[in-house]
């Protein structure tokens, strides 16, 4: 159906791709002193961040009209006048929603970011945008029935437009090229909407949990395919078609000629994927085996044809990491997915890392697996959601 102009107009007030204002960048440390309790009053935000009172106060009064902060009374005096504090607004939620091929899980989040409560459901994403954002938007609709919704963040399972909020070529998503995902949700619930791929998400994710609005890291999401999300001081980088850090397609040498997706043979996804273990073991006769998540389970029960196809698949995935991580020289590199269940994949990929890395690209680097495992996407998808607030807020 047509959207409407309001719909458009809400969506437009994404913001784009280019690099941050620094008002805007000023905007997103104060949520995040804020939510961390690290500053409780402008004059500590100031100081924390090293800019004039009056530049903090015209971002506090921004997010204080956005309704993402509020004041709480007056704190303690040094001397001057008592300072009002500030805090995350306990008036409205947050909505994220990661979509897969077959479900999808529905985030509830405080204006803080944090993660109250999960739903999964049942979707087909074959069954085309229209109807399965419909089954999405009845869940939010629900959880947002008795509050404001301040802002939805959606992940999807391809490489995303995030000007436009629509998918770009995906491989198995029918239907979904060109659909303003953004502009759809927004039309319906009247209020900001991000869109962005599942990968980067995660990664975002995961990066604002460990290391908050600085450092550099790469997140690899290994589960049924590979992909993977650029964290560069604690954002996205998207290159200039928003396929940065997209490994999958990597040639690996020794693959052989196995077909990929997307047209070319011998590619990472092809031999270090679950979904190449699954064939692997049923290529050697293991008619058993249907998921990536039995593979794993024969390998964590010892068996040897599936341990050491883990392995391999952990190698693999370092070899494609090696030139990353000498090129980008990223403090971290964090593993989620269902691979990274696996101790010895892990055990793998990091081996293989620091095998063909220059020391001083693997001197202080981390290689492990995500802490906020499943919930890494939702994080990154209401983290996104409230940034592009903020800025339009601003």
């Amino acid at each position: 159906r047509k959207e409407s102009s309001a719909a458009s107009d809400v969506y437009k007030r994404q913001p784009d791709t280019s690099p941050l204002a620094v008002e805007d960048q000023h905007s997103r440390r104060i949520l995040d002193l804020v939510a961390r309790g690290e500053a409780h009053s402008r004059s500590e935000i100031a100081a924390l961040l090293g800019v004039a009172a009056s530049t903090v106060g015209l971002r506090v009064q921004s997010l204080l009209d956005a309704g993402v902060l509020e004041e709480a009374g007056d704190g303690t005096s040094r001397g001057g006048r008592r300072p009002r504090v500030l805090q995350i607004a306990g008036d409205g939620i947050v909505l994220s929603a990661d979509l897969g091929g077959q479900h999808a899980r529905i985030g509830r989040h405080s204006l803080s970011g944090a993660l109250l409560g999960v739903e999964s459901i049942a979707i087909d994403l074959t069954d085309g945008p229209e109807a399965t954002l419909g089954r999405i938007a009845e869940v939010f609709e629900r959880l947002g029935a008795d509050t404001r919704i301040h802002a939805i963040g959606v992940s999807l399972p391809g490489p995303v437009d995030t000007l436009t909020g629509s998918v770009d070529q995906p491989s198995r998503m029918p239907g979904w090229p060109g659909f303003r995902v953004g502009e759809h949700l927004a039309g319906r619930f009247g209020t900001h909407v991000t869109v962005d791929n599942d990968a980067n998400l995660a990664a975002l994710g995961e990066h604002r949990a460990q290391f908050g609005h600085t450092h550099h890291s790469i997140t690899v999401k290994a589960g049924t395919a590979i992909g993977s999300g650029v964290i560069v001081d604690g954002h996205i980088h998207r290159g200039a078609t928003s396929a940065a850090g997209d490994i999958t397609h990597t040639r690996i040498d020794g693959s052989g000629d196995i077909p990929c997706s997307c047209g070319n043979t011998g590619c990472l996804e092809t031999v270090a994927s679950g979904a190449s273990l699954v064939r692997q073991m049923r290529e050697r006769g293991n008619d058993t085996v249907r998921t990536t998540a039995d593979v794993l389970t024969l390998a964590r029960d010892a068996d040897p044809l599936a341990t050491s196809l883990v392995r391999t698949a952990g190698t693999h995935l370092g070899q494609a990491l090696s030139g990353v991580v000498n090129f980008f020289n990223p403090h971290a590199v964090f593993l989620t997915g269902g691979m990274s269940a696996s101790e010895p994949f892990i055990a793998a990929v990091r081996s293989r890392v620091y095998e063909a890395c220059h020391p001083l690209a693997t001197q202080r680097l981390r290689i492990e697996a995500a802490t906020t495992g499943a919930d890494a996407i939702l994080h990154g998808a209401a983290r996104l959601a409230l940034e592009g607030m903020d800025v339009a807020a601003g």
